[in-house]
């Protein structure tokens, strides 16, 4: 079992991960089914910006859902309304979920625990709001249809299913890439300290306000690439795009994968995205099964899925290193007894 989870853990299952992912399209019984997983990796992409600043920083932003249909609807709005190909759409979109996340961050960032939870919740039902009642602007609770899709430069056609999952799957490894850089940096530790506690953090000299702002800069450009990707993919945008209910959804996708590790966002998403499918033939009714299940996921794995396995695997590094110190010092004992006993000897 051991073996099998150095394994798992290793840069082999991360290849092998990759590898699954490329060819899933071509294993897919149906289009839907990579329609699926494309939204899933769409999802997991704004998940990876809630780990940021939730995971990493221990800040709960509770606007998450709105910093991503912020993402969903600049790119609408700039290509529905305004003519704009795709691409420059999609950085307009990035750049104005940094700035909005830039100018929350600098207020909701000075208060601490819940009351930056309320604050950012409040924000949340703003944007919401905003995008229901602006009419001029977002056109109200019709929404916004005829949204353009990514451009192959002749090449690539990505309104079609499969190209579009392999344009998403690249981005989704970006983001990865660039969360496993973001860990193991100084900005990574420093916001680890952060999360330990904030006065810890400042006696030990970290700019608590730039950093916290930075990490929640860095989480909105996350969440807006998400939502541009998504408008990109469903072509159709609404006011319910800022619903909490999708933060309450990325929340529960981050808590089951494993808060604060690299790979928890990626496995909840995918995890919860497909048992969440298979339960549709209940309709209002899958809840019924999928409630205990995440009741019970919580109780007994509180670190989620892979910050669990994380644990267990490093508890058994711990005891493979006692049992490796153990044998080197019995060995060092036997050879002083066995220099000891030979010199009495040589003596007699």
């Amino acid at each position: 079992m051991y073996q099998l989870a150095a394994i798992l853990t290793g840069r082999g299952a991360k290849l092998a991960a990759l590898l699954m992912a490329l060819i899933f399209p071509l294993l897919a019984s149906n289009e839907y089914q990579v329609y699926v997983m494309a939204s899933a990796f769409v999802w997991a992409i704004a998940v990876y910006g809630l780990n940021i600043i939730t995971g990493y920083c221990g800040q709960l932003n509770l606007a998450h859902g709105g910093f991503f249909a912020i993402g969903a609807y600049t790119l609408a709005i700039l290509t529905a309304d305004h003519g704009w190909s795709f691409w420059p759409a999609f950085i307009a979109a990035a750049f104005s979920s940094a700035l909005l996340g830039f100018l929350v961050g600098i207020v909701s960032l000075r208060l601490k625990e819940h009351y930056f939870a309320i604050f950012t919740l409040c924000v949340g039902f703003i944007i919401y709001l905003l995008l229901d009642k602006w009419e001029e602007l977002t056109h109200g609770a019709l929404g916004i249809r005829d949204i353009a899709a990514p451009n192959g430069l002749g090449l690539v056609d990505f309104s079609e299913t499969r190209p579009f999952y392999y344009l998403v799957l690249g981005f989704l490894v970006f983001a990865i890439w660039f969360m496993g850089r973001l860990s193991s940096s100084l900005l990574g530790r420093t916001l680890l300290a952060i999360r330990n506690g904030d006065d810890l953090a400042e006696s030990l000299g970290i700019n608590l306000m730039r950093n916290k702002v930075l990490a929640f800069v860095l989480s909105t450009i996350y969440a807006g690439v998400a939502g541009a990707l998504y408008a990109g993919m469903v072509r159709f945008v609404g006011p319910e795009e800022a619903n909490i209910n999708h933060t309450f959804d990325m929340i529960t996708y981050l808590l089951v994968g494993g808060i604060g590790t690299l790979f928890g966002p990626l496995v909840g998403t995918i995890g919860i995205v497909w048992i969440t499918q298979s339960l549709q033939f209940l309709e209002d009714y899958r809840m019924i099964i999928f409630g205990p299940l995440l009741v019970l996921l919580v109780i007994f794995m509180p670190r989620g899925l892979v910050g669990s396995f994380l644990g267990w695997k490093y508890r058994k590094d711990a005891e493979a290193a006692q049992a490796v110190s153990a044998k080197q010092d019995a060995a060092s004992e036997t050879r002083v007894s066995s220099t000891q006993s030979d010199g009495v000897n040589e003596h007699a």
